[in-house]
């Protein structure tokens, strides 16, 4: 399905330039949505519009005339003010969600994520069954999920939405977690000698997912006002997939470990501190990344299959040799 007009937020980041440039291929109009100048888009033909999500105004001139809308846009990480993650991810979602209505799209495709149901326990294979938590440990997981809810409830016979919520997205031209973990190459260790299962996206399956859902996504559609995981399919060991990454970029593997309560004493004290001094930039540790490393993270994805047609077509493997040949040029 070709030649629609659609609008893509966060249009220069990582998930969303691929979802851009997959839609421009095959003959899309598209317009891109974010921050920053992006003259590599507006190469390929893209109508880039600069602006902030928390402005009301800016989202409602930028949907104008689209009919369908990939809302990838959000401020991720798991350290600073509450405000800070409240005004893009929760603010920003609701001015989309005004903007589509006011400009009449019949489509609205939201980029969530799993850490919207984690309790800080393991998930093992589970399901969109899973609940809501009662609390959060980070903001980002707690105000994507309230965009989250308000996205899904604004499902309706004027506008149709879903909600994906890939795991782990690395890649080529990866801005966020390939980095974090070069950075950290030299001091990471494995915590309390735990391997758990974790699930990853390679970013053209995660940037295909989107497309699909978009694809088939209108009033009435069955995945219409759902929420759906989205991973590779192929759950490794945490450390496995880390020390994978690594080798990509010519580092050495994980090796050293710390015992589990001396990492979680250490994230507390990093968090306490930082919060007294008020240091904005993020510790090195805290509780939530913790528990994020020392649980299972793996999921069903096979509603996805079902509504969508999704199919992870890159393996890791294949990705992991992907992402050491652009390591080589870049």
């Amino acid at each position: 399905m070709s030649g629609r007009r659609v609008l893509v937020t966060g249009g220069g980041g990582f998930l969303g330039r691929r979802i851009v440039e997959m839609l421009v291929e095959r003959g899309d109009a598209v317009r891109s949505f974010s921050r920053g100048e992006y003259p590599e888009l507006r190469a390929l033909g893209v109508d880039v519009r600069r602006g902030e999500l928390e402005s009301a105004r800016d989202v409602r001139r930028a949907c104008e005339g689209y009919e369908v809308v990939y809302h990838a846009a959000a401020l991720p990480g798991i350290w600073g003010d509450y405000q800070e993650y409240h005004r893009p991810n929760v603010v920003g979602t609701r001015n989309v969600l005004e903007a589509c209505r006011a400009a009449g799209a019949r489509a609205l495709v939201y980029t969530s994520s799993p850490s919207v149901v984690f309790d800080g326990r393991d998930m093992e294979g589970v399901d969109e069954s899973a609940p809501y938590p009662d609390r959060y440990e980070a903001h980002y997981p707690r105000t994507k999920a309230i965009a989250e809810r308000e996205v899904l409830e604004a499902n309706g016979p004027m506008l149709a939405t879903v909600s994906l919520r890939p795991h782990l997205i690395w890649g080529p031209r990866d801005n966020h977690l390939v980095p974090r973990i070069f950075a950290r190459a030299h001091t990471l260790r494995r915590i309390g000698g735990l391997n758990k299962l974790v699930d990853s996206t390679y970013i053209d399956n995660a940037a295909e997912a989107h497309v699909l859902a978009g694809d088939s996504l209108r009033p009435g559609a069955p995945h219409a006002g759902r929420a759906y995981f989205i991973s590779n399919g192929e759950p490794r060991p945490i450390w496995d997939l880390v020390s994978g990454i690594l080798a990509a970029g010519g580092l050495p593997p994980v090796t050293r470990s710390v015992p589990y309560s001396v990492a979680l004493t250490a994230a507390a004290t990093m968090e306490a501190g930082w919060r007294l001094l008020r240091i904005r930039r993020e510790p090195k540790l805290t509780r939530f990344l913790v528990h994020e490393l020392t649980t299972a993270h793996w999921f069903n994805i096979s509603a996805a299959r079902r509504a969508f047609g999704y199919v992870p077509r890159v393996t890791i493997e294949e990705g992991l040799a992907r992402l050491k040949e652009w390591l080589k040029k870049s």
